[in-house]
Parts: C-alpha cells; structure tokens; sequence
C-alpha cells in the first residue's frame, strides 16, 4: 500500500514541475549575418502567448536596443481577457515598434474587438503583405501570411513588394507553410512558432517537433517553442523561450 502515496507524491511533484517549466522566462539570442551595407538592426521575437502575461522582469532586463518587435500569432485565444492583450502589448512597446502576424487562435477573441486592440497601441498588422522596416540602410522586408492554418494565407501578396537584392524576413505562424514557400520565394531569415515544440514530452518523444534554429547557405530558419501554453499551463521538455534577433548586414 506504500506504492500508492509514493506514486501520488511523484505525480504532483511532476505537476509542480512542469508548472514551473511553463512559467519560466527564457531569451535566446540569435546572430545572422546578411549582405549589404554595413549595420546592426535588432527584432525581438515572440509567438504564442495564449493567456500568459509578459513579464515585466524579463523585458527591462534586456538591455540590448531592439528595433522592432514581431509577434508571430497567437497573441491571445478565447481564454484570454482583452485588459491583458492591452498589457501585453504595451509592455512590448517599451522595446520598440510591434509588428502583428495572425495565428489560428488570435480570432477567437473577436477580429473587430482585436483589430481595435491594435489601433489603440499603434500596432502594424502584416497579413499577406509586406513592409519595409524603418531607419534601416539596407532595404529589409517583414513579410508575413495571414493564418497559416487557414485558407487566409497568400504568399503570393506577402513577397509582391519585395525585389531581387532586398532581405527578406518571412513569418508564418505555422512552421508547416515554410517548405512550401521555399519551393518559388526566397527569404533571407523565416520565423514560425505555433507548436510549442510539443509542449510536453517525454525524451526525444513528443506530439511535434522542438522548436529550433538553423543557418543554411541560404538563410536562416526559426521555429519558436513559443511563450505561452494551451489547454494546460503545464510543460515538460519544451521550454518556454522568447528570442533576441540581431541581423549583422555586411559585405
């Protein structure tokens, strides 16, 4: 009968655990060097927030100056109230300019109701579009799709704009699309989050997979554990993250 409490203790001691895990606050710092003139431009990215709220430790501790902020979907979903999207947002405008990119649960809040949310806190919506980021030497592109995970999506409008020798920055809130776009665009640095690396796994064992960074010969790819949790606030092997950009252009 002494298995019983043992395999209970265990059991919520894990709970706890991954209670833990989901709440931490974690930056990675990523470095891409890319042709062109000579500069430094800094993006701070994040994707999958949910319900969580931003802490305000984790970003007054980044002291590096950032140059604009991307929120790569699922800003919020229908658990979360709109005084902590107005929270969120603001706090990420202590940082710089936020960008705006639809994941598959954003709406779920109200597009009218979120869309207000955005005209309040001046922040750019890029769906199926493309904008040049400013106070730059070299003309980039923040490219975007409309949700990924919907019919919504149109590469075709999001590279439009952007012309042979421009850089390119390219996010879909789903990873999955990626593939597809490499296949007749090109982007110098691609951005996704959406799976939450798994969220909970067990090993190398999990429903998708871990969130990663890579550099190729021909551009760099970022698929985000993300911030936040969905269904449950639990993780395990899958630690949150947030992410510190810095693009080094150079000849």
């Amino acid at each position: 009968m002494k298995v019983i409490p043992a395999a209970l203790t265990l059991g919520a001691g894990l709970l706890c655990w991954m209670w833990k895990e989901a709440h931490e606050n974690n930056v990675r710092y990523h470095e891409i060097s890319l042709k062109g003139e000579k500069e430094r431009y800094t993006l701070f990215f994040i994707s999958d927030i949910h319900t969580r709220k931003i802490s305000e430790k984790m970003i007054r501790n980044i002291h590096k100056s950032v140059q604009g902020v991307i929120i790569g979907g699922d800003l919020c979903d229908s658990r979360t109230p709109i005084s902590n999207i107005y929270r969120n947002i603001r706090l990420l405008k202590t940082l710089g300019p936020v960008y705006f990119i639809w994941g598959n649960n954003d709406r779920e809040v109200g597009e009218e109701r979120l869309r207000k949310v955005f005209a309040d806190t001046g922040v750019t919506v890029v769906e199926n579009d493309a904008v040049l980021l400013p106070d730059m030497r070299n003309r980039c592109w923040l490219s975007a799709v409309d949700d990924s995970s919907s019919r919504k999506s149109d590469p075709n409008k999001a590279f439009a704009k952007c012309q042979e020798g421009d850089s390119v920055i390219f996010v879909s809130h789903n990873p999955a699309l990626i593939p597809k776009v490499t296949k007749n665009f090109h982007a110098d640095v691609y951005l996704a989050g959406h799976l939450h690396g798994g969220q909970i796994r067990f090993g190398p064992f999990g429903l998708h997979q871990r969130g990663s960074f890579s550099i190729d010969e021909n551009s760099a790819t970022l698929i985000s554990n993300g911030y936040g949790t969905t269904l449950v606030p639990l993780r395990l092997g899958a630690k949150p993250e947030c992410h510190i950009i810095d693009l080094n252009f150079q000849q």
